[in-house]
């Protein structure tokens, strides 16, 4: 079994980290469960280019014990659990290609070390995998049936192809489903990001001036985790109804440049490039704290900060300082990445289990209906999506109502009135 990970004697710490993961992932389980009996997968080849964490981990088991053969690759270069990545190689017996802090030679090599057992299906998170797929000649994706993609960032990219026309298998778009953005963005991404901030900072949130780029699922869920930790926040947004939506929940709107000159931690969750630059850092004030929870590290323009920079130290594990020609000092986190990955673990589980019952499920469906899907990118379908709802509800111990014939009745017709 070929594989490149840091160190496999990792794998007992990883093992148990999976297991604690895998205890609060009840609908994963019940998935897994399913799986084991019927094996919907079976003889299908899986290339999976996902943070490589725990819980990716007890998604990459459900796949196999639905009969597939799978294949992990990192995201990002900074988001891998070299533990889990061990775990995974040596209890499981799963190929992983992935290593914490890989340079980007290695993380594509990777990319294409998963791409060369000629998948059936692709798992993704940001479209690195897809995107490599597509600038490769035809014999790469010729048995591709189709993928699914897990990021607001992933499914912009893949929309953009289809849009061109150039998108070569039907994506199922996991970031899409309710049971997805509305808790993995919101929930997830704003507990980890502060998660990541504090473990590298040690800074006290609380009285700090908090700048969120982007209000968003993810920075909405920012905000609301930093408000929650007594912060004063501030949104930064160029979309009209989203800067009024931040105004009517009760945060300070205002431009960036702005914001800029009096904020002490400033937060990219936009999706977009080059949204915290030149003139932005201009403006802050010494010591003003840097991250970013987007998907790619182009949200800040560090090579812009780069050329104000007179020297620059690594002062803590994923703090990097910035000694400007003016004397002041700004800090990047995480080298511009994804701060929650990089310096924290990531989305918790039970957010995480939402999102990867959505990705097995998609990738059962794509095997049960790619031959009548377009070269398209499709929403996951609304049953699937409520099924999921429906299972996390249940194991939490809470039980809904449901309507009755007559609500169902007044609900379809348009006779009754006042």
């Amino acid at each position: 079994m070929n594989f490149d990970i840091k160190d496999i004697s990792l794998a007992k710490k990883g093992k148990l980290r999976i297991e604690w993961a895998s205890n609060n992932m009840p609908v994963l389980a019940l998935i897994r469960k399913r799986f084991a009996k019927e094996k919907p997968l079976k003889g299908i080849k899986l290339a999976a280019c996902l943070h490589v964490t725990t819980e990716t981990g007890v998604l990459a088991q459900t796949l196999k014990a639905g009969g597939a053969q799978v294949f992990v690759c990192a995201s990002n270069p900074l988001s891998t659990q070299d533990d889990v990545a061990a775990s995974l190689v040596k209890d499981d017996k799963i190929p992983v290609f992935s290593i914490k802090g890989e340079d980007t030679k290695t993380y594509y090599s990777h990319i294409k070390s998963v791409l060369e057992v000629k998948p059936d299906i692709t798992m993704d998170d940001g479209a690195d995998l897809v995107s490599v797929v597509h600038k490769k000649d035809e014999k790469v994706h010729a048995n591709i049936m189709g993928g699914t993609e897990e990021t607001t960032t992933g499914v912009i990219r893949l929309r953009a192809l289809a849009k061109e026309n150039r998108l070569r298998y039907p994506i199922v778009a996991v970031n899409d489903a309710l049971t997805k953005h509305l808790f993995d963005n919101r929930y997830g991404t704003g507990q980890s990001t502060m998660d990541g901030i504090v473990r590298a900072t040690n800074k006290l949130i609380a009285g700090t001036k908090v700048v969120v780029c982007g209000y968003g699922w993810c920075g909405r869920g920012v905000a609301l985790r930093a408000k929650g930790m007594a912060a004063h926040v501030i949104v930064a947004e160029v979309d009209p109804l989203r800067a009024l939506e931040a105004t009517m929940d009760g945060y300070e709107v205002m431009s960036l440049k702005k914001a800029a000159r009096i904020g002490d931690i400033f937060i990219t969750v936009t999706g977009d490039a080059s949204v915290i630059r030149k003139e932005h850092f201009s403006l802050m004030k010494d010591g003003a704290i840097v991250a970013n929870a987007g998907h790619f590290n182009v949200e800040i323009d560090i090579p812009a900060l780069g050329k104000m920079t007179k020297t620059k130290r690594m002062i803590r594990d994923f703090v990097m300082e910035y000694n400007l020609k003016d004397k002041r000092r700004i800090y990047i986190l995480g080298e511009g990445r994804l701060i929650n990955l990089a310096a924290a673990e990531g989305h918790p589980a039970q957010v995480m289990d939402m999102s990867f019952a959505n990705q097995a499920l998609g990738a059962e469906y794509i095997l049960k209906n790619h031959k009548k899907m377009k070269q398209s990118v499709y929403k996951v379908p609304e049953a699937i999506d409520s099924r999921i709802a429906f299972l996390k509800l249940r194991s939490m111990g809470i039980n809904i109502d449901t309507l009755t014939k007559e609500q169902k009745k007044y609900l379809s017709s348009w006779e009754i009135g006042t």
